[in-house]
């Protein structure tokens, strides 16, 4: 596996917008105390003063204001990315996305495109409880003319940030809060040659595939480090969560016969439970045991001091898998 050190996501976004807003004039920023602030985890600091607030707009504290606001930009001709606080933010603007960002594209009958990324940070692991911790990534995910991708490294966030701007359509892109700037994560495999949108390999293995995605990506390579060698895990980080590519997820459990799915999210409805289903109806034939899914239960993410227990970690995912392989 590669020793590379990577790149934190914040750094790695901060500079990826950099790129964006001086090579196209037409890209903008918008969202609550981006500007002179740089944003509740700093991701877009110093980016106002370097390109102007005409640029860099900070927004009123309305997330439904600053989708629509952009969906106009957009309609006009702009890329405006946005920025929402925290997951559980994004309630307000559900309308916006869903029953407009979602549908023009196809109510125009293509005529014309929708140039919009809304930018989230996501999940636990920084004791912020309830609405500054949660995943609802399943929420878009499910909705028809909105893409969505959660990465797990600076240069899958990179990457794929890139190829959002691009796309014509609106892309949610999930951040992991705590990975924003940690950089004492797990090796992995894999260079930046596949597409944004693929599903990649982070670690080969030959006993189960755990596909997952975020920053429990780096507790599933823990956790496959620790199992080596008596059980070799297989690590699919999908990145790309709609469309999955389930391929690359249907090749694995080919060469694996075992499927374990691991997110943050709460298990009920999740992405586990469509990569699971998938899976059953295209690769049933090569499964030697049950698919299972390892989550958390449908509640709230609890009080600060009851997040550990609540959250899945390495010993919860060595656990299952040995239970797979009895």
């Amino acid at each position: 596996m590669s020793s590379r050190r990577p790149t934190p996501l914040a750094e790695t976004i901060n500079a990826t917008l950099a790129d964006l807003l001086e090579r196209d004039p037409k890209v903008l920023l918008v969202g609550e105390d981006i500007g002179r602030l740089g944003g509740v985890f700093r991701v877009t600091r110093g980016l106002q003063e370097r390109f102007g607030r005409e640029r860099v707009r900070d927004s009123l504290l309305a997330e439904s204001t600053i989708v629509g606001h952009a969906i106009g930009l957009s309609m006009s001709g702009l890329v405006p990315v946005c920025e929402i606080q925290f997951d559980g933010f994004t309630y307000p603007a559900v309308n916006q996305l869903v029953t407009q960002a979602g549908r023009i594209v196809n109510r125009w009958n293509g005529d014309i495109g929708l140039s919009l990324v809304v930018r989230i940070p996501s999940g636990g692991g920084i004791r912020g409880v309830e609405h500054h911790s949660e995943s609802n990534e399943a929420l878009f995910a499910r909705v028809p003319g909105i893409s969505v991708a959660y990465p797990s490294t600076g240069e899958d966030a990179d990457q794929i940030l890139r190829h959002a701007v691009g796309m014509g359509s609106p892309v949610v892109i999930y951040e992991p809060i705590r990975l924003y700037w940690r950089r004492n994560v797990p090796g992995r495999v894999g260079g930046s040659a596949l597409p944004p949108t693929s599903a990649r390999i982070v670690r080969p293995g030959t006993d189960v595939t755990v596909a997952t995605f975020g920053a429990i990506t780096n507790d599933v390579l823990a956790a496959a480090d620790a199992l080596s060698p008596s059980v070799e895990i297989e690590v699919v980080d999908l990145r790309w969560l709609a469309p999955i590519d389930m391929t690359t997820v249907l090749e694995s459990v080919a060469r694996t016969g075992r499927l374990l799915v691991v997110h943050e999210a709460t298990k009920d409805v999740g992405i586990g439970a469509e990569v699971a289903a998938a899976v059953s109806e295209r690769g049933f034939d090569s499964l030697k045991c049950a698919i299972r899914r390892l989550a958390p239960e449908r509640r709230a993410c609890p009080p600060a001091d009851f997040e550990p227990g609540y959250q899945i970690g390495v010993d919860r995912i060595k656990e299952e898998v040995l239970g797979m392989v009895k």
